[in-house]
């Protein structure tokens, strides 16, 4: 099948008409419908775009064979119930007042949110899947501090949910520690000066950095199927610059912290170098 029929078959299959797909890939009306009609094909720097736009491979969309591939596509590894179960398990067991609190405060809060769309795929992800993914890997890497487990619960709930660090019901070390990870509209002016502060603020408090590095795991490790190429490249280069430095600080000046530091460089710089060789061969 031709990259044209390619792309008309899948446009028509996502009810999408030919000026939604041209504003999505910054060409024409008329430079869609000559795709289509296998009159010109897309431009090479394009394909990542028209392939981002119908939601599918770029292989997919130029027709390679991939018959061999018997993998699947997961839209979510586990499920939000079962992590609520067992975080709300351990807090219970634990007597970690804050963590249970936590729980409850960030379903209700986040009922009704949604992650980032993937890009080869339509499915839904609740937006709690994040924070209680989050929270098992922490008590799975040996992190069962009740006020840490919270704050990781939380770190995304006064930006995502109209709430002020102050009107958090919890503890003054939570409501510090997640003030410290919530951004605010104040001096975006000036975005680089804005984003060092941001992070040096961070760095200045454990909770809120080893917060910060498990929140950045989480997200490389599924950004290659939510971001498209320029986002890619923007949060490597953000990665390496805030981030990195922040495991290392984090790891030299609170031991306590220090499996949790290798671990999660490992498995950032892992997946960065992964990237950085795809997003190379295209």
């Amino acid at each position: 099948m031709s990259i044209g029929k390619n792309i008309a078959d899948r446009r028509k299959e996502l009810g999408m008409t030919q000026e939604q797909l041209a504003e999505l890939t910054f060409v024409s009306p008329q430079a869609v419908s000559r795709w289509e009609n296998d009159w010109n094909l897309p431009d090479t720097d394009k394909l990542s775009l028209v392939a981002e736009a119908l939601k599918m491979s770029i292989s997919s969309l130029i027709g390679e064979n991939r018959t061999q591939y018997e993998w699947e596509l997961r839209d979510q590894m586990f499920s939000e119930d079962h992590m609520f179960t067992r975080i709300k398990t351990i807090a219970e067991t634990r007597g970690l007042e804050q963590t249970y609190k936590a729980l409850y405060y960030v379903r209700d809060l986040h009922e009704g949110q949604y992650r980032k769309a993937l890009k080869f795929s339509d499915a839904r992800i609740p937006y709690i899947v994040h924070p209680l993914m989050m929270a098992c890997h922490a008590q799975a890497m040996g992190i069962g501090d009740d006020e840490t487990l919270a704050v990781i619960l939380l770190h995304d709930i006064c930006e995502d949910c109209g709430v002020l660090p102050e009107e958090l019901p919890f503890s003054d070390a939570v409501k510090e520690a997640v003030g410290l990870l919530t951004k605010t509209e104040e001096n975006f002016d000036d975005k680089k000066k804005a984003t060092a502060q941001y992070y040096q603020g961070i760095g200045e408090n454990k909770i809120a950095s080893v917060t910060k590095v498990i929140d950045r795991c989480n997200n490389v490790s599924t950004m290659a199927v939510s971001f498209g190429r320029e986002k890619l490249n923007e949060y490597i280069l953000e990665t390496e610059e805030y981030i990195l430095p922040l495991l290392t600080k984090l790891k030299r000046e609170a031991p306590e912290y220090n499996n949790v530091a290798f671990i999660v460089k490992y498995q950032i710089l892992s997946v960065l170098e992964s990237l950085k060789a795809m997003l190379m061969e295209r």
